[in-house]
């Protein structure tokens, strides 16, 4: 019987340590985010073997708990309601009591603990990983909205190209087009958010970024063009702005702070997005599609099998969330990301390798129903099952799905040498799922026939070298207990 969302959120709270211990909640497409206050009280173990926890992965104070797409949504609604609802304890005067030698040294301890505890958060807390956690958390609220409207403005090419019901393709395109015409003013709304500032203030400094009336302004002797910067400027200027806004806090009386600091914030912050961040985040933006073409063009076959075999660990990491402004800024500029495609061949891998453990290991009753399970999410691009139920535990099957990843890639970077480009109108899905948002230079067909073409290259290699590697490693077929590798 399938446990319901409640259940699961009911299971989950006390495990992470009880509200008190929860400072923030969000999730993405497969995973559960939750910010942590003391990372000790949360109990790792107890947590991986709860019914429909797939996977957790834990960094610095953040933790993700993998449950799988569509069930996230809901458990994450019931875990904000029993936040509201579920009373935190606090320590009550009558548990006070006077210090004994007993008492005073378990108070040591315990202090002791603390500061290790803090050591700890410290080194996993490094600028770097700060920064894309919190990057991540401004781009994948965002994630919905960009498949929607990428599948419909695919849906609507196709329309266009056949011919067929003209009198709806205006409408299609309309729909399509309206998110990402605003997007960089939703990016500024999230950055300020997720930094600290008040969200509406981001938003409306990012508004600036794709406002026609910039077209009247000239910076570095140019005049701007309406959405120069794209989501990059967007993300800047709502930075500066949270900061602007802070340093009016601390110095704006606090009966002048309603109408002076928003004020100062949108001219501070408008100013310098005008006369200089959207002229930075235009190069900058120019130069991301400039690399991505040249780097599939001259080295499309390395590229590839670079991309495509590493993409694994960044999503074990949780770490793939960080491409996410990447893949927005490509789609910005040519209408598709190139990247994502090649990145998806990771999943084939993951998908070849746990085909030919359900095969060389026919014995072990468990893990082949959790394959069976975890399959058709692996073959929609969710990894997650698969990468914590199967080939992550075992070890060399993670490698071996790794390989098969870099060889599909390898294929699709081939094609892109040749000038063949397969591109993705939005981010999100790949697998099977990615085929309606498929584009490329040369036309949707093509992009689909090379995309199908990495995706079997992806399974038949990650297949043969799951496959050899349990009889290199000395395991004869069907035996349940194979040689486990880290």
């Amino acid at each position: 019987m399938q446990r319901s969302p409640y259940d699961t959120a009911a299971a989950l709270l006390p495990l992470v340590g009880g509200p008190a211990n929860v400072t923030s909640v969000a999730h993405c497409m497969t995973r559960l985010r939750l910010g942590i206050a003391d990372r000790e009280r949360v109990d790792d173990e107890t947590l991986r073997a709860v019914p429909g926890v797939l996977g957790v992965v834990s960094d610095g104070d953040s933790l993700q708990v993998v449950l799988g797409p569509g069930v996230v949504v809901t458990v994450t609604a019931e875990f904000q309601q029993l936040l509201t609802t579920t009373p935190t304890t606090t320590p009550t005067p009558a548990l006070a009591a006077t210090p004994t030698p007993t008492t005073a040294a378990a108070e040591q301890l315990a202090a002791r603990g603390a500061e290790l505890r803090a050591a700890r958060a410290r080194r996993n807390a490094t600028p770097l990983k700060t920064a894309l956690r919190r990057i991540a958390d401004v781009f994948v609220p965002l994630i919905p909205a960009l498949i929607g409207c990428g599948v419909l403005a695919g849906l609507n090419g196709l329309l266009v190209n056949a011919g067929l019901l003209p009198w709806l393709t205006p409408a299609l395109a309309a729909i399509a087009s309206g998110f990402m015409a605003l997007i960089s003013v939703f990016v500024g709304y999230n950055t300020a958010k997720v930094f600290g500032g008040t969200p509406v203030l981001g938003g409306a400094v990012a508004a600036i970024v794709v406002y026609p009336g910039v077209a009247k302004v000239t910076a570095f002797g140019v005049a701007l063009a309406p959405g120069q910067g794209g989501v990059l400027g967007a993300l800047a200027a709502a930075l500066l702005a949270v900061y602007v806004e802070r340093w009016c806090r601390g110095r704006v009386p606090d009966a002048l702070d309603v109408l002076l600091t928003p004020t100062v914030t949108v001219l501070v912050a408008g100013l310098a997005t005008l006369y200089g961040l959207m002229y930075a985040a235009g190069v900058v933006s120019s130069a991301i599609g400039t690399a991505a073409d040249r780097l599939l063009a001259t080295t499309g076959p390395l590229a590839g099998l670079v991309l495509g075999g590493l993409f694994l660990p960044l999503v074990m990491l949780g770490l793939h969330q960080a491409l996410i402004p990447i893949h927005t800024t490509l789609i910005q500029q040519q209408g598709y990301t190139v990247l994502l495609p090649l990145l998806a061949m990771a999943g084939a891998g993951q998908v070849g390798a746990a085909l030919a453990v359900y095969i060389r290991l026919r014995h072990d009753t468990s893990l082949r129903t959790t394959i069976k399970s975890a399959l058709p999410a692996g073959l929609l691009g969710v990894g997650e099952p698969l990468i914590y139920g199967v080939s992550l535990p075992l070890g060399r099957p993670f490698l071996t799905a790794c390989a098969g990843g870099a060889a599909g890639g390898a294929f699709v970077g081939f094609f892109a040498v040749l000038g063949d480009r397969v591109g993705a109108t939005a981010i999100g899905p790949s697998g099977w799922a990615l085929f309606p948002l498929l584009t490329g230079n040369r036309g949707p067909a093509l992009a689909a026939a090379v995309y199908a073409g990495g995706l079997l290259t992806g399974y038949v290699v990650g297949f043969l070298a799951t496959y050899v590697s349990f009889s290199a490693a000395g395991s004869p077929a069907g035996d349940p207990t194979p040689a486990r590798s880290t």
